[in-house]
């Protein structure tokens, strides 16, 4: 680039910089001066994409671009690399990133110990004879439940940044945020990363119907949702709306409050093991024992079951058992309105706000044809022309603007720990496993838009301009931003104005995002005057 570090006339000021950029009480709307992608009349035409495209598609399709910009692209092209992230073989991470994993207590223990655990913990802190030691053993226990919250995202993070199966972490967050539970309530602090590790991120770029089956057996759904109190005679209906009107069918998909009532009761006896594997099951009739499954945490009870006939979407159940459950979750995931959900939610994540509605056809049919194929469904909207004339236009929420900011500024560097990033992301209000209502957080860019959100934003450029997220980790948590901040100016920030994917975007910039990059005397500044503009709040 030629002179990016021209004079500028007077110190760089928040407001200043924000109003200058478009970005103080900035509305939802597409970056200034960039030009909308021309949408092609078949297949978007990767092979002939400029590129300033070419970033704009890895933007969207990653966790954000580092340096490399589309240098990072085979030399196959586009088109093999969205075939290889649709379905990735095994990877590995870099051996500094893999290396934080594995020491984590999550990895190293499994679930049903891990859990058992805490439990024990937790009653002996209850135990203890003074209400002086009750406390300190419960903030003890209060403690390392919370790191194991901690240890979930920070894995996650170190995933994201690093993996080179980015879409595959891309729609885990995704699918994450679909399949919500929050990790505050109960015991789920110690139950949300495996519930990460193994019902979500496996099929997230598999069978739908598979990923629906996964989260209806996992402890952590179970107890968000409370059908772990759902037993016959003693009916909770909370997961049965919430598995049709939030994970399946859609509020206006055709189900009524019968079919509420009719899937909870399916899910009766659907619950979680109070015993370890190696203990006897429960005792029972003989009738019953061959219907009783557990596996780790998860158990379905038959005792606990209604074994009264059922009808659900106007049609009678005929297996039995864990059976019944398994044919109710197929009607519900094989039905239209379900198609047509999913790949709408889908487009809201990948495109926009307003997805075309014949976009929005062709994927539900896609959904349809291939019984729930994610792969399928998403390698078909890559291919839309509507998808091609989206790039540059999505408006980044916090997770997506952290992550790529932290992608672009540090590359394939290893941060010595993740916890920048997740003190931003609270600070941006979407920290992970963070949302207490079952809805997952909102996808629309209206949600994350406000001035309010601008102002932070423009303090966290400042920071990771700043090259804050590299220094080690030596305070405490809620003290680290401030002192990373006090000793920003004692490290060498990024140089991202010489970076490759800042040179193929630079044609595409506003007027006024030019004028403010102009005024930068310091690399420090034009990093965050960048990662501040309109043009990196959207990819």
């Amino acid at each position: 680039m030629n002179a990016p570090f021209a004079p500028p006339s007077s110190h760089l000021q928040r407001r200043t910089v924000l109003a200058g950029l478009g970005l103080l009480g900035m509305a939802a709307t597409a970056p200034l001066g960039l030009a909308r992608a021309a949408a092609p009349a078949g297949a978007a035409p990767w092979a002939q994409a400029d590129e300033a495209t070419l970033a704009r598609l890895l933007d969207r399709v990653t966790w954000g671009n580092i340096a490399q910009g589309t240098q990072a692209l085979p030399p196959q092209g586009a088109a093999a690399y969205l075939t290889a992230q649709l379905r990735p073989p095994p990877t590995t991470l870099p051996s500094a990133a893999q290396a934080q994993i594995d020491a984590m207590a999550i990895t190293r223990t499994p679930l049903p110990e891990l859990a058992a655990r805490m439990e024990a913990q937790q009653q002996a802190a209850k135990a203890q004879p003074t209400e002086e030691g009750r406390k300190a053993a419960l903030k003890a226990w209060q403690q390392d439940m919370r790191a194991l919250q901690q240890e979930a995202a920070e894995r996650f993070v170190l995933r994201a940044l690093y993996s080179p199966t980015q879409l595959r972490e891309k729609m885990t967050w995704f699918w994450m945020n679909h399949f919500n539970v929050f990790a505050g309530k109960g015991p789920l602090r110690a139950l949300v990363g495996d519930y990460e590790e193994r019902a979500i991120r496996p099929h997230a770029l598999g069978r739908f119907r598979d990923l629906l089956g996964a989260t209806v057996r996992h402890p952590a759904m179970l107890h968000y949702l409370d059908n772990a109190r759902n037993a016959a005679g003693r009916i909770n209906e909370n997961y049965a709306r919430e598995l049709m009107e939030l994970h399946t069918l859609g509020v206006d998909g055709g189900y009524s409050q019968q079919d509420v009532q009719e899937l909870a009761r399916v899910l009766t006896g659907v619950g979680i093991a109070r015993q370890p594997d190696s203990n006897e099951p429960p005792r029972m009739k003989p009738a019953l024992r061959r219907h009783y499954v557990r596996d780790g945490l998860f158990e379905f009870n038959p005792q606990r079951h209604d074994w009264e006939p059922k009808t659900l979407l106007g049609q009678p159940l005929r297996a039995e058992g864990l059976a019944e459950v398994d044919e109710a979750l197929d009607r519900l995931a094989r039905a239209p309105a379900t198609a047509r959900f999913i790949t709408r939610k889908i487009a809201l994540f990948l495109v926009g706000d307003q997805p075309p509605p014949a976009l929005l056809q062709t994927l539900a049919r896609t959904f349809e044809r291939t019984d729930g194929d994610i792969a399928a469904v998403l390698e078909a909207l890559f291919s839309a022309p509507e998808f091609h004339a989206s790039l540059g236009q999505r408006f980044r929420d916090p997770v997506h603007y952290v992550l790529a900011g932290l992608r672009l500024a540090h590359g394939d560097a290893v941060l010595p720990g993740a916890e920048p990033a997740l003190g931003w992301l609270q600070r941006l209000a979407e920290p992970l496993y963070g949302r207490a209502t079952p809805d997952g957080y909102p996808l629309d860019a209206a949600a994350w838009a406000g001035s309010g959100q601008m102002s932070t934003r423009f303090e966290i450029a400042r920071a990771i301009g700043a090259g804050v997220a590299s220094a080690p980790l030596s305070t405490p948590r809620e003290k680290e931003m401030r002192m990373a901040e006090q000793s920003a100016a004692q490290r060498t920030p990024p140089p991202l104005a010489q970076s490759a994917y800042v040179r193929a975007l630079q044609p595409t910039w506003s007027a006024a995002t030019r004028n403010a990059l102009a005024q930068a005397t310091s690399p420090r500044e034009w990093n965050l005057l960048f990662l501040a503009s309109p043009e990196f709040m959207h990819g």
